[in-house]
């Protein structure tokens, strides 16, 4: 696996607006810190529950997918340049694992036409949408190839892709991938970060988009 140099503590950002940003190594700098507050636990059960005698569950029986939507997550942007053109999905099953080496995981269903073409490429984006991004959410949705036709975005020299005005940035390789019934989880490696801890992200709950309160 390719890892970032350490003399690369910053990667040029090129807009579709003509922006240059950057975006901060995850391994130089002070930004590996920045995932230490990401809230993995950092210790460990002294002992461990015996599991309890339950009955085998039933493999004809599907779940109701209301229960899942009980549990409200943020949404995040994978996108890449493939082809010459970016391509990308919205997902909500984004979750942090590790801290050394800095992992994170996503899950995409086996059905998924996208993820095939993401997973080949060297670099992907993600993107912790905003409150604001919605429509964005929606547009990378579609069953459609004109997805960005109304998105924002800006891309690496490695050809990672990020939705402009997004709280945080993650470039990131794909790290290893397992089966787990209808959905593949994906761990992907990240190589640099870009965050902003003030701006507010879009909550998804219960199939509807919401937003932070304030206390």
């Amino acid at each position: 696996m390719t890892s970032l140099r350490d003399d690369h503590s910053s990667l040029p950002l090129r807009s579709s607006g003509n922006r240059f940003l950057t975006v901060r190594s995850v391994r130089t700098g002070s930004t590996s810190s920045d995932l230490s507050r990401s809230g993995l636990p950092l210790g460990r059960p002294t002992s461990a529950r015996q599991p309890r005698d339950r009955p085998a569950p039933d493999p004809t029986t599907r779940p109701d997918p209301s229960a899942f939507g009980c549990f409200p997550s943020g949404v995040t942007a994978l996108c890449g340049i493939a082809g010459g053109a970016p391509v990308g999905i919205a997902a909500s099953s984004f979750t942090s694992v590790s801290i050394s080496p800095p992992l994170v995981s996503v899950c995409f269903q086996t059905s998924s036409t996208t993820w095939p073409r993401l997973r080949e490429l060297d670099r992907v984006g993600i993107s912790a949408l905003a409150e604001s991004h919605n429509d964005v959410c929606l547009s990378l949705s579609r069953r459609s190839d004109d997805r960005f036709v109304e998105v924002a975005w800006d891309s690496a020299e490695s050809g990672a892709v990020f939705v402009e005005d997004a709280p945080a940035w993650l470039e990131c390789s794909l790290y290893t991938e397992m089966s787990a019934g209808d959905h593949s989880v994906a761990l992907f490696e990240i190589y640099a970060l870009h965050a902003d801890p003030e701006a507010a992200p879009l909550i998804f709950h219960a199939s509807r988009f919401r937003r932070l309160a304030t206390a």
